[in-house]
């Protein structure tokens, strides 16, 4: 599959080099990516899967200087380790600290060569106090799931794709046929969601069924790694307040209550669970704005957040709204939630920091942005209807230089306001 993130890889490549080390959830396409962007970009590849191939994590248990690992690595993969020519790849790296640690000596005594790391938990690995992260000494990248503009490349939906960013950067309306095909495909994507595994039976089959079998399976193995990497108490929360997104965003005031989780729940008890969840990629966390003022970061209230999926296509596996009600566009309540999470997602894609704005419990914005000295709110609305309180509050408080309001109209733009289809997301 087409991804963004290749042009990200190739720019590493063509430049100085620090090693270069892949965050991401699991599934999410990390090690295919690599393997494939090696396979066409090098003429060699050595690909090593730390956490399965025991013996080679148990060699860098003892001395990790660059030249005994690449004469170790050209043994076991068979190929030439030449710079510039040869692609390492150390997949599941969190399942090897001394691993992590080597990263370190390749970019300080041997930065001529190419190495790439990935792990599914590295966030949460890198901070477990024993190790020893390379700080200063690698370039890090995320990979998150296929956002919607990818997904329309799998589909073959290449020109859609770029009617959408032609019409994004006129802010002209598409002709009314590619609006309406556009929201259909959206509306599939809230079901399909962006996971590789996902979009690939999709692609090949349009059976969204066996789509909802393999996000099962995809939340399954999340399980499996909450009991693997935290300890059994911890795994019990993390699950807990995994298992509660769907109820949290379904709520009218979306903000995360601990009380959902668990009867007299609290921040001291759940709170190392949201950070783990946050970490390992499979949750989005989006924090309270007091002030949406210049520099935005610093006004953020670190004891209120929303929390969404990584995924919305999981979000709506977990909740099991009715597939035909997203496919009619029925005003169900709990589409709500899931258009939101859907910006979260695409805004998450593309770098975009994550928060939200409230005053003083009377008005509440979605999303609020920050480009350049410029901040810009964002309303998100589930279908045609775009009356809001608390979007013409933000403005008459903020003065922005404009607005985003993200709902199924076409294009356009009127009083300070960016109208722009859900669809469009991927385009911010």
């Amino acid at each position: 599959m087409r991804r963004k993130i290749e042009q990200k890889l190739l720019e590493w490549k063509d430049r100085e080099r620090m090693p270069l080390l892949l965050f991401g959830a699991r599934q999410t396409g990390k090690t295919f990516t690599l393997n494939d962007f090696g396979e066409r970009h090098f003429t060699h590849r050595v690909y090593v899967n730390l956490e399965t191939d025991i013996h080679t994590a148990e060699y860098f248990a003892g001395n990790i200087e660059p030249g005994r690992l690449i004469r170790y690595l050209e043994t076991l993969g068979g190929v030439p380790v030449i710079p510039g020519e040869t692609l390492i790849i150390l997949d599941e790296i969190q399942s090897c600290e001394r691993a992590l640690t080597a990263l370190k000596y390749f970019c300080e005594k041997a930065p001529e060569y190419h190495v790439a790391a990935a792990g599914s938990l590295l966030g949460v690995a890198i901070n477990r106090e024993r190790y020893s992260f390379p700080v200063g000494k690698v370039e890090n990248l995320s990979l998150y799931p296929l956002d919607f503009e990818e997904f329309l490349w799998a589909l073959g939906e290449d020109r859609l794709a770029e009617a959408i960013r032609d019409a994004f950067g006129s802010c002209t309306p598409l002709p009314a046929g590619l609006h309406q095909k556009a929201i259909d495909l959206y509306r599939c994507y809230l079901i399909v969601g962006g996971m590789p595994a996902c979009v690939s039976e999709f692609a090949g089959h349009k059976n969204t069924v066996l789509v909802q079998n393999i996000q099962s399976n995809i939340a399954d193995n999340y399980v499996a790694d909450m009991a693997k990497y935290a300890g059994k108490s911890d795994t019990v929360k993390i699950r807990g307040c995994f298992d509660s997104i769907p109820a949290q965003l379904s709520k009218e005031n979306k903000k995360f209550q601990y009380k959902v989780v668990q009867r007299g729940g609290s921040a001291a008890l759940f709170g190392a669970s949201i950070e783990w969840l946050a970490q390992a990629g499979i949750a989005l966390k989006c924090q309270r704005l007091g002030q949406a003022v210049n520099p935005i970061a610093v006004y953020a209230d670190l004891s209120s957040f929303k929390l969404y999926m990584s995924d919305v296509g999981l979000l709506t596996m977990k909740s099991g709204i009715a597939l035909q009600t997203i496919l009619n566009g029925d005003p169900n309540v709990f589409m709500g939630a899931l258009t939101e999470n859907y910006i979260a997602q695409a805004l998450r894609a593309n770098n975009h920091p994550l928060y939200y704005w409230e005053s003083e419990h009377t008005a509440e914005l979605d999303f609020v942005l920050q480009q350049g000295a410029d901040i810009i709110g964002v309303e998100v609305k589930k279908s045609f209807k775009t009356h809001s309180k608390s979007l013409n509050q933000f403005i008459q408080r903020y003065k922005p230089a404009y607005s985003i309001r993200f709902s199924e109209k076409n294009f356009g733009k009127a009083d300070g306001i960016l109208s722009l289809p859900h669809y469009a997301a991927f385009c911010l």
